[in-house]
Formats: C-alpha cells, structure tokens, sequence
C-alpha cells in the first residue's frame, strides 16, 4: 500500500491536470470572493453582507471538480496496462482500489484547501466569519466529508469503468445530475406555504387574500425531501452554500455511509473484473 501511494503521490504532484484544477479554483475563488466584495460595497446599506455568503460557494462545484480530476488521472489505468503491471508486482486488488481512493481524496481536498485559502482575500472587506468557531468548525468538518464521499463516487465509476471517455462522461454526468436534483429538491422546499395574487379593482391593484401554494410540499414528503438533500453530497453542498445546515451529525453520518458503501461495493465489483 505504501509503495502505491508514494507512485501515485509521485505521479500526482507532476500532474498537468491536477495543477490545472488547483490553478483555476485559486482564480475562481479569488474572483468570486472579490466580485462578491464588490457586491456589498454597493449595497452594504441595505444587506448585512459577510464573507459567509461567499465562502462555502465551493461546496457547489468541488464535487465537479473531483470527477474531472479523478477520471482524467485514473481513466488511462487501464489502457496503458498501468493497474495489470501494479498486479504483477504483487500488489492486490483492494489496495490499489483502497490508493486509488485515498489519492482522490488527498487531490480533492487540496482544491477545497485552495479555495479556502483564496476566499481569505475577501477578509479584508467583509471581515472575518460571524459565526461561532464551533459552527465554523461544523461546516468544515461537513464540506470535508461530503469531499470525501465526493471521492468515492468518483473513484467507483473509475475503477470500474474500463474505457476513458466513459469514465469522464459518466462521471461528469453524474454528479451534474445530482447536483440537478438537489436544487430541484431544495426548490420545491423553498416553495412559500401561502401565495398572494395582485388584482386590479377600481382602486387600483391590489393584493389579494393569501391563498395555499399548490406547490408546497407538507408532511411526511417534506421530510423525506429534506432528508434525501441531507444524504446526497450535493445537498449538502447546497445547503451549505445557503448557510442552512440544521441536521449536521446526520449530514455527516450520511458522508460517511456513501463512502463505506461506494467503496465497498467497487472493490467487490473491482476483485471480479476481468484486468486482460
């Protein structure tokens, strides 16, 4: 295990791709923080802006970023024989699965270090966190957990997918789809329980009584909806980018849950597979 991850550890810090990914998280943080700086300057009068609006806004796109790196690293395993050569060494199968993960989380741990680090910039003007040291705490534990079961679905798909192409494409596709999918929960969630029409009359327009929102979503299926956003790492990123986590231990323990069952069932998939 040690010698798989001192050659993937080698072979990463010479990584075109994975400098590329570091490279353009430092510049979208930095512009992104900086825009949103300029943001509450303008409007500072009527919105108590802080750097935690801005902050966790990586929580939206590590997860992309994470399958990109991850197929394009590990997708010319197989065509190049490189996973067929780590066996006839003498290494198994689950600790090249078990390195292959450890080194997706390591890459994608540091792009979400990156962004941490340049979102700083906007200290300056917005100040430091409002929130609690201990909240704070809880939000990175979070986001550093859901990476990490970013980091298992991503190193499944590779894995097991035997062709390149196919593994950028699904894994891309993946993710995208649950992040789709989250923000259609989170948008159905956010539907007000009551809605108030304008009407014209001979006064003018007017609003109109409340009336229930047809689109609300109540009782059990609301917490089954909310419960489906705490599980999927996109939920959690969402949530996490609107500042709205109320159920952190079971965010966590639903981090924990998809890597264990993500990297269980690759290496069960992985052990059959047919390397010739």
């Amino acid at each position: 295990m040690r010698k798989l991850l001192s050659a993937n550890y080698s072979r990463l810090w010479r990584d075109k791709i994975f400098w590329i990914c570091m490279g353009t998280m430092l510049i979208y943080s930095v512009v992104y923080m900086l825009n949103g700086c300029r943001q509450a300057s303008v409007d500072m009068s009527e919105y108590n802006y802080g750097i935690e609006q801005y902050y966790f806004h990586f929580a939206l796109s590590i997860g992309m970023f994470c399958a990109l790196f991850n197929s394009m690293f590990f997708g010319t395993e197989y065509s190049d024989g490189t996973i067929r050569n780590k066996m006839i060494v003498g290494h198994t199968k689950t600790d090249i699965y078990i390195a292959s993960l450890i080194t997706t989380i390591t890459a994608t741990l540091f792009l979400m270090l990156v962004w941490l680090i340049g979102a700083c910039v906007a200290i300056p003007t917005l100040g430091v966190w409002k929130m609690s040291a201990s909240k704070l705490a809880i939000y990175l534990w979070i986001a550093v957990l859901f990476t990490v079961a970013y980091s298992g679905i991503c190193t499944f798909v590779s894995m097991i997918v035997a062709n390149k192409a196919y593994i950028v494409v699904i894994s891309m596709l993946l993710i995208l789809g649950l992040l789709i999918l989250a923000g259609m929960l989170y948008n159905r969630l956010s539907q007000p329980e009551t809605i108030t029409g304008v009407q014209i009359t001979l006064n003018g327009m007017e609003m109109s009584e409340p009336s229930p929102n047809p689109n609300y979503v109540s009782g059990a299926m609301r917490n089954v909806y909310d419960l489906i956003l705490d599980f999927l790492p996109t939920g959690q990123g969402l949530k996490m980018w609107q500042l709205e986590i109320v159920h952190p231990i079971r965010m966590i323990l639903s981090s924990v849950l998809i890597t264990f069952f993500t990297t269980f069932c690759g290496i069960h998939i992985f052990k059959k597979k047919n390397l010739r």
